[in-house]
């Protein structure tokens, strides 16, 4: 139940989750069950993104397909493609700077094993979001914003898998200060979320399939997990929307830097049962 608390808030809220779980695995010895409960956990997230935003991931199924149809289509478009297109192929290539991650994916997660390296992390997670308030917000939407643009922002999603550097907080910071419209920042981010979970989510399905481990006594804690994780989730996402419509985006820096102090000196004065 602990764990889908933390999954759902820091997943959404600008404070990085592999930061807090990888915290809490050092100090509290609190780690997840198995490899599936880890899975499911980010499932029940994106399902929390597709609920805020079914409006856009209908649509963009919709013109997904509607794109593909065209390609093979005698007439050529004319004209701007549909907001929903567009916006489809903004999150394409948004995504494309995270396969640079790939090859170094074992040496960045293994990152988290260190709570000095996180502890600093969220130190200059808090700094991302403290300047995001005072040098951040424009005036682009998905119209306007151009390749460049989203593919800056894809560099700052890939540079957050780094334990204790925030993904949400990180993109949504980056499209502000891009001169992203700040809903459409918040939005943008979290849109471009579903791709990047979806694929590190069935990468690790498959290895979960190749062990053959799944355990199935374990479903009612797997499914509590993920309804926690997912509720939380939601409201997350709904009071991230609304700070960053006031303004207010870079409150959680105090929050950051609050964790990242106690954990920094925690890391050096307390040492865990093995």
């Amino acid at each position: 139940m602990v764990l889908g608390v933390v999954q759902g808030v820091a997943e959404f809220l600008p404070i990085s989750s592999s930061g807090h779980l990888s915290l809490l695995q050092h100090f509290f010895g609190m780690v997840e069950p198995d490899a599936l409960y880890n899975i499911l956990l980010h499932f029940a997230t994106l399902i929390a993104v597709c609920v805020v935003y079914w409006r856009d991931v209908v649509d963009m199924v919709v013109e997904f397909f509607r794109g593909l149809a065209s390609l093979f289509s005698r007439q050529e478009g004319r004209g701007n493609p549909p907001e929903g297109r567009r916006l489809v192929l903004l999150i394409i290539l948004g995504t494309l700077p995270l396969f640079l991650v790939l090859p170094i994916e074992d040496l960045v997660e293994g990152l988290g094993a260190n709570p000095v390296f996180v502890s600093v992390m969220l130190l200059v997670t808090g700094c991302i979001l403290f300047l995001s308030d005072r040098y951040g917000g424009g005036r682009k939407t998905v119209r306007t914003a151009t390749v460049k643009d989203v593919l800056l922002v894809g560099l700052a999603q890939g540079a957050a898998t780094i334990p204790g550097l925030s993904r949400s907080g990180s993109t949504i910071s980056a499209g502000m200060a891009l001169g992203f419209e700040r809903n459409f920042a918040v939005r943008y981010s979290f849109l471009m979320s579903l791709p990047a979970v979806f694929g590190a989510t069935l990468l690790k399905v498959i290895k979960v399939a190749k062990a053959g481990t799944f355990e199935t006594e374990r479903l009612p804690m797997y499914l509590t997990g993920m309804v926690i994780a997912g509720v939380v989730g939601y409201f997350s996402i709904r009071l991230v929307k609304l700070l960053a419509d006031k303004g207010k985006f870079g409150r959680f820096a105090f929050y950051c830097w609050i964790v990242g102090v106690i954990a920094l000196v925690a890391s050096f004065v307390y040492t865990p049962a093995v």
